[in-house]
């Protein structure tokens, strides 16, 4: 397997909830779980632009003993063995340095912060800076695991969005699952104008071949909206765009997707590098 996901692992009930997503996603794939099981609450990670400090809720620690059993027991329910991560250097002696050189990497809504006071609606500011600095994209779970049968690509018209996009149309390539597309009309923007940046984009026959249903709203009540979001979809969005309407994290939109569905969200930022 040539793609890898990194999934840093809490032996907790939360944590399997996580785990189960990362793994559901990497037999989707035909990808390999990286499984990081720290000793420590804290770590880094050095992007090419930036260096994030990742601060880990104490939970994380738990029960070192069966940490490595209950993560391998897992695995085997979905015929994976996964690769389990050691750092190699260190920052301080208790400040390892993990690479990021993965192709995926799974997060909760937020890894600094107990699951149990954590809702939909948040994204902590570790996992934000994640998003913001990595050249993959990363995969935010929902609280509990729930195999997700379609991809719900959300797309505003930015390149970001097209990079999204790109990356909702090589998934179900790989998976097989059925992919739709969503659109919030606003500003007067129209249908045909954002099937015209598709077609700019070459990809308006890839569209046509692998969309099921683009979904234009053209009425305003956008959380009323998201109702036509399959419940069991894994949701698609791009970071920080600027295009016809703005992409949908860390902005009022997101708030919205994230307060209105619980569905698993893989979100590329603004560094992704998108896989043709």
């Amino acid at each position: 397997m040539d793609t890898h996901l990194f999934h840093i692992f809490r032996n907790t009930a939360f944590g399997r909830e996580t785990f189960l997503q990362s793994l559901y996603f990497c037999q989707a794939l035909n990808a390999s779980p990286v499984v990081y099981i720290p000793k420590h609450t804290k770590f880094l990670m050095y992007f090419d632009n930036d260096v994030v400090q990742v601060d880990l809720d104490g939970s994380y620690l738990s029960a070192p003993e069966t940490a490595r059993a209950h993560a391998d027991a897992l695995a085997a329910q979905h015929n994976i063995t996964p690769d389990f991560y050691e750092p190699k250097h260190f920052t301080a002696s208790t400040l390892p340095d993990v690479t990021t050189d993965f192709d995926f990497m799974c997060c909760p809504r937020s890894v600094s912060d107990l699951s149990s006071k954590i809702g939909l609606g948040y994204i902590g500011p570790r996992v934000r800076r994640i998003v913001q600095s990595a050249r993959f994209p990363v995969l935010i779970t929902s609280p509990v695991f729930k195999p997700w049968q379609s991809l719900s690509v959300f797309f505003g018209g930015s390149i970001n969005a097209r990079k999204a996009l790109r990356l909702g149309l090589r998934i179900a390539r790989v998976s097989g699952k059925p992919l739709d597309m969503f659109t919030q009309l606003e500003s007067g923007n129209t249908e045909a104008q954002y099937r015209d940046i598709v077609a700019e984009d070459d990809l308006a026959d890839a569209i046509a071949e692998q969309v099921r249903h683009w979904h234009f709203f053209d009425t305003p009540q956008f959380e009323e909206n998201l109702y036509a979001v399959p419940h069991d979809s894994l949701v698609i969005m791009g970071a920080f765009g600027h295009g016809l309407i703005r992409d949908f994290v860390f902005g009022s939109k997101m708030e919205t997707i994230q307060s209105a569905v619980g569905n698993p969200m893989l979100i590329a930022g603004p560094n992704y590098a998108a896989v043709r």
